[in-house]
């Protein structure tokens, strides 16, 4: 079975771009489909509905929706494997741009809106670097020099990165991210791990702890003058 990760921030376009590649690729492939989110999503009735596929959600309530993805990953495979799928599209929750669950196996996009600015490149560094490939949607909502200067500041950024530009509600060049599906290699359960580090454990907010200060809490904690690598470990 092929394996498919979507990422990327809230209402870039994840959803229709995923719809594109079913549309293109649902004679190919038998294909399921996992929606991972907070407490509300409605894109598994809609992808029964309109293709007839099958599909699920998970919630992941009081958890990170991505460090909840990294769990059930496996249970999903074995669904997606149970019901005799040869291609399985997760898609994320696109809340944490932090630790989106990228994989040494398969193939995973990251969906980025052009409408989002120029220095949104340097926020989501940690989402994008181990992506393969970056969508582009809404390119036909800015002008061409912002589009040339955004695509610049990307590849100067990540000089592996594929790079498509998109259209997604009229599907332009959505083949392209279909063919690098096609050339992906089959999963390996036994085998899958996370591209990059996870962030730092667990403290006392992680906890539950509705507290304010570093002071009242425990674990690895950070004063305003420390930087991003400048922890404190206090407690158990």
């Amino acid at each position: 079975m092929k394996l498919l990760l979507a990422g990327g921030p809230p209402s870039t376009g994840k959803t229709t771009v995923i719809q594109r590649i079913i549309e293109k690729r649902k004679e190919k492939y038998k294909i399921a489909y996992l929606k991972m989110d907070v407490v509300a999503a409605h894109e598994e009735q809609l992808m029964r509905d309109t293709y007839g596929i099958d599909a699920r959600t998970v919630y992941a309530g009081d958890l990170c929706p991505d460090h909840a993805e990294v769990m059930i990953l496996t249970d999903a495979i074995k669904w997606a494997e149970g019901i005799q799928a040869d291609l399985l599209i997760v898609e994320s929750a696109g809340l944490c741009l932090r630790c989106s669950p990228y994989l040494n196996q398969g193939v995973g996009v990251v969906v980025l809106s052009m409408l989002s600015g120029l220095h949104s490149v340097d926020k989501m560094k940690q989402l994008i670097c181990f992506a393969d490939v970056a969508m582009l949607t809404m390119n036909d909502l800015v002008c061409q020099a912002e589009r040339e200067v955004y695509i610049k500041k990307l590849k100067n950024t990540f000089a592996d990165l594929k790079v498509i530009e998109t259209n997604a509600l009229q599907g332009i060049a959505v083949e392209y991210l279909c063919n690098m599906i096609d050339a992906s290699e089959e999963i390996d359960i036994a085998s899958l791990e996370l591209k990059g580090n996870p962030p730092l454990g667990t403290c006392s907010i992680c906890m539950g702890s509705k507290k304010v200060g570093w002071k009242n809490h425990y674990g690895v904690v950070r004063e305003l003058d420390s930087n991003c690598t400048d922890y404190m470990y206090r407690g158990d």
